[in-house]
């Protein structure tokens, strides 16, 4: 384990003997007015709210050969609750800087710190360079959520501790291009929007295409790997480092990326980047966290030709679905197949975050722009790490409606970049567009809209079901499926009719299709998915050409998780990467992936409904029992009796339709299957 008692009793006999030095208040930057941006966020000219420029500061400049880092350390619950922002800064005191580089440090957003020095009453700012670590600054509690609260923080860093080349680093949960980052705990949850981390920057920094002010700016966080991102900071930064997927709770390798850049203060923002790319992997691999890990670092001053390349995406797309509003359902199937990151389940929630790369390498031959977007990706995104069920990540993720929500849709259309692919889904979720979506599609020779057909128009629930003479049920829906169907799956259910009580056992894809006729089979084997031989609940999460991943509620020791388990087509095997808690209320993704050890208490859940009602399924605890050395996910038998098994299709609107019941009678090990028409 990276985390050393030794460690940590070492630095917090340090802890304990700083001496805090807080001066007096600094002047602000920023006007009293908060600066507004225009454009709906990035790159656009900064004004405070009265429409006045905001004043210049003079900031001293760094000397030659110098590098800081200012850390922005919003702990939250994941100091509160599990220390975490303490070990990382236990990380950061193991290594030895040279004179010549600076880390200074914002702490505050958690309602307890897990140490002894710092104060969860007020916000404090550090300093920790070759004297070691030292308290030089306080403010009053403010959120660390509040594009004001950075830029004072930014403003005192570049004041005081100026430098020839700056990274700026976020900690804290991400939420991707629409909740953003750094969620304060003691605030509601309130968290850095782009737009509102944009104006923090320019307040303090002149920003600029062609030669950035700052050198790297880095989220130690989750889902932030985004094109959205990137456009924010490409004239405020050199380079970025994010994660598309999600991030396990260890983080960055502080001792080895610090430790780096100390042995080699001459490095570029190009060098650190690469190092805490593979100094995070290293440390997942320490811990065990490796497997849908990502970490990717991208030239910002090379991501202009990636947005121009993702804007002739959209808009060939947008193109072929005014000439034909099938190509939603398409796109949708290949958004279906495609990498994603943070879940995109009801069960676990969704972020909208797909991997652009693979969106657009399984877009070749249909969207002739999709080979420009590969290459300009290779262009910008320099260097990346990820674990075997991360395969396809290709650096950069982009925002696709897979919740269908108007609410969450609207909000990414404030903040993202482009504006084709906002069109797009516009006329995708709801069927229109407004004046300015229609003289934009005018310009492409379209003066009106198709109508979309969905699921809806389709007539298609309740669909009847066949048997053939093999005893396998099937559903045929003709050549329309494929311009109508975003996906189709199944839900299966084990029924009691003595009992009245009916159990969803979750979603899967395992069915045989003919896209061409639009006929669909079951591929039912009488087996389902169990940890340790206790049957479970499992939702569908990622559908791939080699593995599959899956999610499944579960108590672990009293508390709510998702297990993530993949099955890897290719070994023909299961494998349990580890516990999370989802996508909350607020956007923000848990950041806490956690393995499961021996002694842990698992207790699953089971969702229960009577067979004769029209009740809404209910979560019921079921089997409670100890992980040990030796638990595994594996399919088991299903027990003798009768199961339900509705076709479920679904198009790119979030429409949904059932097809009729198909019942399997598993009596002896052997299964007998009986449709019933109305």
């Amino acid at each position: 384990m990276k985390k050393k008692l030794l460690a940590i009793l070492l630095v917090f006999a340090m802890l304990f003997s700083l001496t805090a030095c807080g001066g007096e208040e600094e002047e602000k930057a920023a006007t009293e007015l908060m600066p507004t941006v225009s454009n709906n966020g990035s790159n656009a000219e900064v004004e405070n709210t009265a429409g006045e420029s905001i004043p210049t500061v003079a900031y001293p400049e760094g000397e030659d050969g110098t590098w800081a880092v200012y850390w922005y350390l919003c702990g939250s619950d994941l100091e509160s609750g599990g220390g975490f922002a303490t070990y990382d800064l236990i990380e950061l005191m193991e290594v030895d800087l040279p004179e010549n580089v600076n880390v200074v440090i914002q702490t505050g957003g958690s309602s307890e710190w897990q140490n002894d020095v710092m104060s969860a009453d007020k916000l404090q700012r550090w300093i920790y360079n070759s004297e070691g670590l030292t308290l030089v600054d306080e403010q009053p509690l403010a959120s660390m959520g509040d594009a004001e609260t950075l830029a004072e923080f930014l403003h005192f860093a570049r004041e005081n501790y100026p430098a020839e080349k700056t990274a700026v680093v976020f900690w804290n949960h991400g939420g991707g291009s629409v909740a953003g980052a750094s969620f304060d705990e003691l605030h509601g949850f309130d968290s850095l929007t782009l737009d509102e981390m944009y104006i923090a920057f320019a307040t303090v920094w002149e920003t600029s295409e062609e030669n950035p002010p700052l050198e790297l700016i880095g989220f130690d966080t989750c889902l932030m790997a985004t094109v959205d991102v990137a456009y924010t900071f490409c004239d405020i930064a050199h380079y970025l480092v994010a994660s598309e997927e999600t991030e396990p709770a260890n983080g960055w390798y502080y001792s080895e990326w610090v430790g780096a850049l100390a042995e080699d203060p001459s490095m570029d923002g190009e060098e650190l980047g690469k190092a805490i790319c593979d100094a995070y992997y290293a440390g997942c691999e320490e811990v065990g966290t490796q497997n849908n890990t990502t970490l990717s670092l991208t030239d910002l001053t090379k991501i202009g030709k990636l947005l121009d390349a993702y804007e002739t995406f959209g808009a060939e797309a947008l193109n072929e679905a005014c000439t034909d509003p099938a190509f939603f359902s398409q796109f949708g199937r290949v958004a279906l197949a495609s990498e994603n990151y943070g879940g995109n389940t009801k069960e676990q929630g969704y972020t909208n975050m797909v991997d652009l790369g693979h969106m657009a390498r399984q877009s070749v031959g249909v969207l002739d722009s999709a080979d420009e977007v590969l290459a300009a990706l290779d262009e910008c995104v320099l260097y990346q790490v990820a674990g075997p069920y991360r395969a396809e990540a290709t650096g950069l993720s982009f925002y696709y409606p897979y919740s269908a929500d108007l609410y969450d849709f609207n909000s990414y259309a404030g903040l993202g970049v482009g504006t084709a692919f906002k069109y797009f889904y516009a006329y995708e979720l709801t069927g229109e567009l407004d004046e300015a979506g229609m003289e934009y599609i005018a310009e492409m020779d379209f003066e009106e809209l198709p109508e979309v057909e969905n699921l809806l128009s389709m007539d298609w629930d309740g669909a009847p079901l066949e048997v053939d003479s093999e005893g396998t049920s099937y559903l045929t829906l003709g050549p329309e499926a494929y311009d109508v169907l975003a996906g189709i799956g199944f839900s299966l259910y084990y029924v009691d009719e003595a009992e009245d009580m009916m159990m969803l056992l979750g979603t899967d894809n395992d069915l045989i299709a003919d896209w061409d006729n639009g006929i669909f089979y079951d591929n039912f084997r009488g087996v389902w998915g169990s940890i340790d031989g206790n049957l479970v609940y499992m939702e569908l999460s990622f559908e791939g050409e080699d593995y599959n991943i899956y999610s499944i509620p579960i108590y672990l020791n009293g508390e709510d998780y998702n297990l993530q388990v993949v099955y890897d087509f290719t070994l023909e095997e299961w494998d349990i990467v580890g516990a999370w808690r989802g996508i909350d209320e607020y956007g923000m993704a848990d950041k806490d992936l956690r393995l499961l050890q021996p002694g842990d208490e698992i207790t699953t859940i089971w969702y229960l409904a009577t067979a004769s009602g029209d009740d809404e399924f209910e979560g019921y605890e079921v089997d409670t029992f100890t992980v040990t050395e030796d638990t595994s996910f594996y399919e088991v038998e299903l027990p003798d009796g009768s199961y339900n098994m509705l076709f479920e299709m679904r198009d790119a609107m979030g429409n949904y339709a059932y097809s009729d019941v198909v019942t399997f009678d598993v009596i002896d090990g052997d299964i007998y299957t009986t449709v019933y028409e109305d």
